[in-house]
């Protein structure tokens, strides 16, 4: 799949799914910005890439924050073009709901709901310049078939899911797609956070009996914002080992 000449701006690009997504797109060819609220991580993203003869460059953002969503926004806008956005950053510590608390519910919230929805606003009129945009949203199987200990976690990505759909219906029009990977449980630093007694629990409950790997979910964002996805948009992937099978 090949993305020689096109701008990919990925959230989350320190770490986990976004990183391996930065790899897979720099990798195909693209320019990529590497956007993460942690400059150490972000950066060392960037440095790999390059280093390996890739392009790529760290953008900080926060996508709780407007003002840094508009100032990544700008920096990108000085480069005069953006063909691909995927909103990868998110959060979660899985709780009880009856131990939730409101700060819990709004940094859930603003991480994986508007945060993706404040960037995209903020972008898509380059990605409608661009005439071939993609948006890929990584949202979580949590949010197609609910989770135990992540109910407002799976009501976000839920949202998203929906906001992936409704946007595709408004971009088709401009030549914009607009899809959705909904990861299972990834092997990443959030997963290795969680009590092992989980993670077991929850590599037993996957029918290909282990946990992904963060570019196999890395391979799904590859094939939407590749021409091999051109006429398929509004659509949502699950990348879960067979844990989730959703018509």
């Amino acid at each position: 799949m090949n993305l020689d000449g096109k701008t990919a701006l990925v959230t989350g690009g320190g770490s986990g799914i976004g990183k391996a997504i930065c790899a897979a797109y720099a990798e195909a060819g693209a320019h990529v910005f590497v956007a993460d609220i942690n400059a150490e991580t972000g950066q060392a993203t960037a440095s790999e890439l390059t280093a390996a003869g890739r392009s790529a460059v760290f953008l900080p953002l926060d996508v709780t924050d407007r003002a840094s969503v508009e100032a990544a926004a700008a920096t990108v806008r000085e480069g005069g073009r953006l063909d691909i956005l995927c909103n990868a950053a998110g959060w979660d510590i899985i709780q009880p709901f009856l131990q939730n608390t409101p700060e819990y519910w709004e940094k859930i919230m603003a991480i994986n709901f508007m945060g993706p929805v404040t960037l995209t606003r903020a972008v898509l009129e380059l990605l409608i310049e661009s005439g071939q945009g993609r948006i890929v949203n990584i949202a979580s199987d949590a949010g197609r078939v609910g989770s135990m200990g992540e109910t407002v976690y799976a009501g976000a990505k839920g949202g998203l899911i929906a906001f992936t759909k409704s946007l595709a219906r408004e971009t088709a029009r401009y030549g914009v797609n607009v899809n959705c990977v909904c990861p299972g449980p990834t092997d990443t630093p959030l997963f290795a956070s969680q009590p092992e007694k989980m993670r077991e629990a929850l590599t037993r409950a996957i029918p290909l009996r282990r946990v992904g790997k963060p570019s196999e979910v890395a391979d799904a964002a590859l094939f939407f914002a590749s021409p091999r996805a051109d006429y398929i948009t509004g659509q949502v992937l699950s990348v879960s080992g067979g844990l989730t099978m959703v018509d």
